[in-house]
């Protein structure tokens, strides 16, 4: 009859006094959430006894936004919150709410409960705070209707400290299944309802124990988080908890293999910058290294000019002039005649744009070289998967003509066989019936191999037939390509006939660099022999001698009076 009229709304007379301020548990901020069996099994007089309970460690608590705050949850075959974390913010209207709740009197699904504090009464839109210690309570009186373990122990591993207080018919084995360690204190099972006090004891000394942060007792380097009777240690931002769960380690962001530096990464509080090895310098995107002007800094000796590039630098001559063989002198020497096939990798690799750059690469050295049909003639094969001639060494007799077919060449993608094409141009671009000089003459007979990349071949073979054959070798290697196959292929010495970068962008400084011409007193190009009647070169004929003649009258080998006309 008195617990009756209480309901009805006289409910003070119930329950103890609220408490002062000054005699609650200060147990700092807590987020707690009562999670309540009300199956059918749960008779009335009981629920009653479980509200009471409620109440009764709740009039315990610190109460406030800042403080303590209380979620509850019922659940039978189904889970209804009966107010959340942020709901009230006072211990008055927290025990209205509770007086006011409905039993659902249905099944016991207690891992569909347990799923939803997790997913939802400890969320942010609830009212949990970050950093709050998450304390569930789960009163129970039977055995589960669905699985608890599995739940349970993600909620756990989220930071979810749960308490299970088993009634009666509870199963002890679901108890231990859902409860956190250790079990002997924080696992309650009771005979009757009448005796679920005895945990509300248990649970406000537990709730309300020392704060071991505040109170110093602890070995947490950085941060210390405070839960009842216990905690647990954190890191400041920047930093990882180690294994030992105490101490606290700088994390290294360069070891997330992310950072795109471009040479060196070194990891600072809170992330990490770039560096560059000595002779380069950071640019402004932070990451990129650049070398440094080298030509401003060592003894280049260039005659002329000096152009720096990345990690060297390379000698001009002023126009008019050529490059001697020592890389930095320049002489007036012109071209000799010479047989050139180009080899350049059409390879898919290459890719389009870059295909682009291979051939404004092949004019640019068309234009060093004297072409005409006595004079120097060239040859383009490409090759990927296959072997293709562009043109022949006899097609093509003006560097015009050349550089017009070059830029129509079109792209063939696929594989790179390298050595196919050195075997085809040992057997083919050389032969007389494509357009090269018979070997008598003495015309030098020069081949340069472009690619980008491995070759899918052996190149052995036919790169020594190719020298053996009196071939000279030029090798120039772009991106991936194999050092050693370029070594391979270009004629001794090997310094001389074999060039490299690591960037398309960058061949046109080698095509300005390559030694392919070569001063006539070392090499008897075919001569044009010219008609000596010609009206021409009967003037020219006359010119040299009245030269000569004034030169011995001037050294006084012939006396001044001495005339002689010609014509």
């Amino acid at each position: 009859m008195f617990l009756r009229d209480c309901l009805k709304g006289d409910c003070w007379c119930c329950f103890p006094r609220i408490l002062s301020s000054e005699q609650k548990c200060k147990s700092g901020p807590v987020d707690l959430v009562f999670l309540i069996d009300s199956s059918r099994s749960v008779r009335p007089h009981e629920f009653e006894t479980m509200r009471k309970f409620m109440i009764d460690i709740l009039d315990t608590l610190d109460i406030g936004p800042n403080n303590t705050r209380v979620g509850v949850v019922q659940y039978s075959s189904q889970v209804r919150s009966e107010f959340s974390l942020k709901t009230h913010k006072n211990l008055e209207s927290m025990v209205k709410n509770i007086n006011q709740i409905i039993p659902l009197a249905q099944g016991t699904m207690t891992g569909l409960a347990i799923k939803y504090v997790m997913n939802v009464a400890f969320t942010e839109q609830e009212g949990d705070r970050p950093k709050v210690p998450n304390v569930a309570v789960i009163v129970t009186d039977g055995r589960p209707q669905d699985r608890v373990a599995e739940v349970a122990s993600e909620a756990r591993d989220k930071g979810i400290e749960i308490f299970a207080v088993g009634v009666a018919r509870a199963d002890m084995a679901s108890l231990r299944a859902m409860a956190s360690p250790p079990f002997e204190d924080h696992v309650f099972l009771v005979e009757s309802f009448d005796l679920i006090h005895q945990f509300g004891l248990q649970f406000q000394d537990k709730l309300c124990a020392i704060d071991l942060c505040s109170e110093g007792k602890h070995d947490c380097e950085q941060i210390c988080i405070s839960s009842p009777g216990v905690y647990t240690c954190a890191c400041n931002q920047g930093y990882t908890l180690n294994q030992d769960k105490k101490t606290c380690t700088v994390i290294d962001y360069c070891s997330f293999g992310n950072h795109s530096c471009d040479q060196e990464c070194v990891s600072v509080l809170n992330g990490y910058h770039c560096i560059c090895n000595e002779g380069h310098r950071l640019l402004e995107d932070g990451k990129t290294c650049q070398d440094l002007d080298l030509c401003n800094t060592v003894e280049h000796g260039c005659q002329h000019r000096c152009i720096s590039t990345p990690g060297s630098y390379y000698c001009i001559c002023p126009e008019g002039q050529l490059l001697q063989e020592d890389g930095r002198s320049c002489g007036t020497c012109k071209s000799a005649n010479i047989d050139l096939v180009l080899l350049i990798d059409g390879s898919k690799s290459v890719r389009p744009q870059n295909f682009e750059l291979v051939k404004k690469f092949v004019n640019q050295v068309v234009d060093s070289l004297d072409v005409s049909p006595h004079g120097t003639r060239v040859g383009l094969v490409q090759y990927s998967s296959r072997v293709r001639t562009e043109f022949p060494l006899s097609m093509y007799h003006s560097a015009d003509e050349i550089k017009a077919a070059v830029m129509k060449v079109e792209y063939m993608e696929k594989g790179t066989m390298t050595g196919l094409a050195l075997k085809h141009m040992l057997e083919n671009s050389f032969s007389e019936a494509e357009g090269a000089r018979p070997a008598n003459r003495n015309i030098p007979r020069i081949g340069l191999v472009f690619t980008d990349g491995r070759s899918q071949d052996d190149i052995t073979e036919f790169a020594k037939m190719a020298k053996e054959a009196g071939i000279t070798m030029y090798a120039v290697g772009v991106g991936k390509a194999v050092e050693d196959e370029l070594r391979e292929i270009a004629s001794e010495p090997v310094e001389k006939h074999f060039y490299y970068t690591t960037d398309f962008s960058a061949i046109s400084t080698i095509a300005e660099n390559l030694k392919l011409n070569v001063c006539p007193e070392e090499s008897q190009g075919e001569i044009e022999v010219k008609d000596p009647c010609s009206c021409e070169n009967l003037v020219e004929f006359q010119q040299v001698t009245m030269n000569s003649l004034e030169q011995l009258t001037t050294r006084n080998i012939l006396p001044q009076s001495v005339r002689i006309s010609l014509c």
